[in-house]
């Protein structure tokens, strides 16, 4: 197995988190902050948008069985890069579009904003390419969706269509048993 990280933000993180856990080849999906100037800020810290960290998910997957194209593809597809500082009713700029490259992975980062551009005339992505150093959320936040989140009417009426749209454009990359 070629494990390989990615780190990137669409918006509220229990929503990407959902996401990428049905993707083939992901081994692990972390939900936590990136990007801003406090040292491990709380969910609390981050909500006030005060400390300039976004909610982003740190994605462990296996390169033999999909590409970091294939992952940013995904992530580009199943959010609205052309939003900024906000998914639907999430304000805020700890909602922004961002991928946040490890080592090499800039160029891929670039191709992918690119890639998304040219298949959606009309559309622009504000999708930024950042750095910074990550931070795992609270425990309560990690594997959100499996748990407390399908209690929460905030993630039954968002994360339902995040995952229809990952099922309808990208139903190549599905687990089986997602």
């Amino acid at each position: 197995m070629a494990k390989e990280q990615v780190i990137v933000a669409g918006g509220c993180f229990w929503c990407t988190e959902a996401v990428m856990k049905d993707v083939i080849g992901v081994s692990e999906v972390e939900s936590g902050y990136i990007g801003g100037d406090k040292p491990n800020p709380t969910y609390k810290e981050v909500c006030t948008g005060n400390t300039g960290h976004a909610e982003g998910v740190r994605v462990t997957f296996d390169s033999e069985q999909i590409t970091l194209d294939q992952i940013l593809d995904i992530f580009m597809g199943t959010h609205d890069p052309t939003q900024l500082n906000r998914q639907g009713n999430d304000v805020g700029t700890q909602y922004r579009s961002a991928i946040f490259p490890l080592e090499d992975q800039h160029a891929a980062a670039e191709n992918a904003i690119t890639r998304w551009n040219d298949d959606h005339p009309g559309q622009t992505a504000v999708t930024t390419i950042e750095g910074g150093e990550w931070y795992p959320a609270e425990d309560y936040h990690q594997e959100y969706w499996e748990g407390e989140g399908q209690r929460n009417p905030y993630c039954l009426a968002v994360i339902p269509p995040k995952l229809m749209k990952l099922r309808k454009s990208f139903q190549k990359y599905l687990k089986d048993d997602a």
